[in-house]
C-alpha cells in the first residue's frame, strides 16, 4: 500500500500539469502514484497530455493512464517528474534503485524543469546510500576494478526472480557502489570522476544543478524544498 508521503507528494505535483503539456516521465512507486492521479484528472477534465516514459514500467503506466506516449526526436519535455531514493539537504539526488537510471537522466537534461517527488523519509542531511551505475556488461571487469581504485565497495546488482544480474531496459548491468558519505562539494565530483570510466554508461548521482524543485510529502502534509 502506498505511503500517505507518497500519495500527497505526487498529489501536489499534479497541480504543475497543465493542458497539452509535455511530460517528462520517471520511474518508482511514487511516479506511479502521480501517473494514476493525472489519469483521474485527464478523464475527469477532459485533458490531453503528453508523456517520454524513462522504462517500461512508467510506459505502461502512461498508457494506462490516458497519457500520449511521445519521444524525444519529435518533442521537448516542459517539465518532467521523477523520484529518488535519496535526497540531501541541497537537493542532491541519488537515483537508480530501480535500475533506469540512465534514461532517467536523459529525459532530465531534456526537460525544461526537473521536480522530483518523495516521501520525506528520503530525506537525508548528506548523501550516503550505495550510487547505482549503469555498465556495459563487456566492461563489467574492468569497471568494477576501475570503481575500486576511486575507493568505492562494488556489488553487482542480482534481483529476485531471475538468476544472474539485474539488466536494464537498455541491456546493460547495474553496479551498486559505496563512497560512503558524500558532502555537498564531493557529489560533482564523484559524478564526474566515475563518468570519466570507458564503459560505464551513467551513475545514479543526480547534482543539485539538475533539479529545479522538490516535492517531499509526509503522512499529513507536503512541503518544497
Amino acid at each position: 500500500m502506498a505511503s500517505n508521503g507518497k500519495y500527497n507528494a505526487a498529489k501536489l505535483a499534479l497541480e504543475l500539469v497543465k493542458d497539452g503539456m509535455v511530460l517528462g516521465i520517471g520511474s518508482g512507486s511514487t511516479v506511479e502514484i502521480f501517473l494514476n492521479l493525472l489519469g483521474e484528472r485527464i478523464k475527469r477534465e477532459d485533458m490531453e497530455v503528453y508523456g517520454v516514459p524513462t522504462s517500461y514500467q512508467s510506459y505502461y503506466a502512461a498508457i494506462r493512464n490516458r497519457v500520449r506516449v511521445v519521444d524525444l526526436v519529435e518533442y521537448e519535455p516542459e517539465l518532467c517528474i521523477d523520484g529518488a531514493d535519496q535526497v540531501d539537504a541541497k537537493m542532491n539526488c541519488i537515483k537508480g534503485g530501480g535500475g533506469a537510471l540512465t534514461r532517467e537522466k536523459i529525459v532530465a537534461k531534456a526537460s525544461k524543469k526537473v521536480v522530483i517527488i518523495v516521501d520525506e523519509g528520503k530525506l537525508v542531511e548528506k548523501l550516503s546510500m550505495p550510487i547505482p551505475v549503469e555498465v556495459l556488461p563487456f566492461a563489467y571487469g574492468y569497471v568494477s576494478k576501475k570503481l575500486k581504485e576511486l575507493g568505492a565497495e562494488v556489488k553487482l546488482r542480482h534481483g529476485s526472480g531471475k538468476v544472474g544480474p539485474v539488466v536494464t531496459d537498455n541491456g546493460n548491468f547495474v553496479l551498486d557502489c559505496d563512497f560512503g558519505v558524500l558532502e555537498d562539494e564531493a557529489v560533482e565530483e564523484t559524478e564526474e570522476s566515475v563518468k570519466l570510466i570507458t564503459g560505464i554508461v551513467e551513475s545514479g548521482i543526480f547534482p543539485k544543478k539538475m533539479i529545479d524543485q522538490v516535492i517531499a510529502g509526509s503522512s499529513n502534509s507536503t512541503r518544497f524544498l
